[in-house]
């Protein structure tokens, strides 16, 4: 199965998310912020990225920009996983590189479906 790696400030979110993913036989590491991430992308190869985009210290967004800059995270799907619902920002992080856009809250068969549709 897949490596995900799952960022929110929000541990019940973290936890969710890696609950479910991991019940799918998912691998999932997690980080708090963005600079958390970047040091665990920087040290594991991941298939899949799920970050929020309001976290202290690196935002979500800021993270998906030096995500795609990192070597070997050019192609790897990152979706924007938040409350957020403005247009403005949706397109902001898809001309960033966002691979998709996941509304907060969700159920865990939306999460799943998202995962096995970006994974294939």
């Amino acid at each position: 199965m897949a490596t995900i790696l799952s960022v929110d400030d929000s541990r019940v979110m973290r936890d969710m998310i890696k609950s479910v993913l991991e019940s799918k036989g998912h691998q999932v590491l997690t980080a708090n912020d963005g600079l958390e991430a970047m040091t665990v992308a920087r040290q594991n190869k991941v298939d899949l990225v799920l970050a929020d985009i309001n976290m202290p210290n690196m935002n979500g967004i800021s993270l998906l920009s030096k995500l795609r800059n990192l070597d070997g995270y050019q192609y790897v799907p990152i979706v924007m996983v938040t409350t957020e619902e403005a247009e403005y920002k949706k397109a902001k992080a898809k001309n960033m590189g966002a691979t998709g856009w996941l509304q907060k809250p969700f159920t865990p068969e939306r999460l799943l479906a998202a995962v096995k549709k970006l994974l294939g």
